[in-house]
């Protein structure tokens, strides 16, 4: 509901979250520090995601497991497994207890798309299609729809209520997808450093825009994500650039620089709730802030022994999570 309301009502939505009585700045945010680490799990997080009303921080992992974690009480509160299908990019929907996963297994034999109950760790339906693996999961912010893109070069689209593909879209490279703030355009990143916007009424008649960036050599993308605004698209790739793109005119932003990928990790990245800033992980563990409107990196402070490859911001409290194979929160001194 947070994202997909109109920008008036975002606002009215973020001044009455604890994250309003903080005001960001250069200052604030280099005084966030990591507060709590979990050492949890055995082998590399995969993916991570806030509930929409920030109570709550699930996380998927390649050992098998998906933890849940309190936000109010700062512990872990369940521990679920998928030790037939492993699970990645575990996604939050509009529903507290049920999430999207993508399948993660050693002989590659297996590549449906989950729509899980946290509740009774059940699955209530599959999504099959995909020829390789899912690298990109993105939920509509209004609708019980959400888009997946596969290194099989194709983007889906589905409905959580019905097993079946509503729509396809065939790309080139390594994909990546987003929604904008209310749901009425989609970005998917292609090879050749290429983000191309599709009216999501209208996407099977091709792209309404596309965006190519002009850099050395072509760029795979990690992430893709719109500002809360929806003026802009951040994109992360699987090199050290990540860049910031404004979302109708499709000139750049700003390439945000000081984070290390020379062994092309997929690192992602995030805006905080309120646009202003941007962070992600580094190949060396640290973790990296940007103003968003200047371009200046804040601060880059050491979090991890391993990639930082999951960052992301709770979208209601002023709390960041982090992830290799362990789970960093970080927050402020005073908060």
């Amino acid at each position: 509901e947070y994202m997909g309301t109109s920008l008036a009502r975002r606002r009215a939505i973020y001044c009455s979250s604890p994250m309003a009585a903080v005001s960001l700045d250069d200052s604030t945010m280099r005084s966030l520090s990591l507060v709590k680490v979990f050492a949890d799990n055995t082998h590399m997080i995969n993916g991570l995601d806030f509930t929409s009303d920030g109570e709550r921080l699930v996380t998927s992992s390649d050992d098998e497991s998906i933890r849940v974690y309190s936000m109010e009480t700062g512990e872990q509160t369940q521990l679920l497994f998928s030790k037939k299908y492993g699970v990645d990019l575990i996604t939050c929907t509009h529903h507290s207890n049920l999430v999207i996963t993508a399948s993660k297994n050693e002989s590659d034999w297996d590549h449906t798309l989950r729509y899980l109950s946290l509740h009774d760790n059940k699955y209530l339906r599959y999504f099959r299609g995909h020829r390789a693996a899912v690298v990109s999961i993105a939920l509509h912010p209004q609708q019980d729809l959400f888009l997946s893109a596969s290194l099989d070069e194709t983007m889906r689209a589905w409905d959580v209520r019905d097993h079946r593909c509503m729509g396809l879209l065939r790309l080139s490279g390594r994909p990546a997808v987003a929604f904008d703030p209310e749901g009425l355009v989609f970005a998917v990143g292609t090879g050749g450093s290429t983000i191309k916007l599709y009216d999501m009424r209208t996407y099977t008649k091709g792209p309404f825009n596309t965006i190519r960036l002009a850099t050395a050599s072509p760029l795979e993308w990690s992430s893709l994500q719109f500002s809360p605004d929806g003026e802009s698209i951040l994109g992360s790739t699987t090199g050290d650039p990540l860049f910031l793109v404004h979302s109708f005119r499709g000139e750049l932003l700003h390439e945000f620089m000081g984070r290390k990928n020379e062994s092309g990790w997929p690192l992602r990245a995030s805006f905080s709730p309120d646009a202003k800033y941007v962070a992600s992980g580094s190949e060396n563990g640290a973790v990296c802030v940007w103003n968003a409107a200047t371009g200046a990196l804040v601060r880059t402070v050491s979090g991890h022994p391993d990639p930082t490859v999951h960052v992301k911001f709770n979208p209601r409290r002023m709390v960041l999570a982090s992830a290799c194979q362990s789970l960093g929160l970080w927050s402020l001194p005073s908060y």
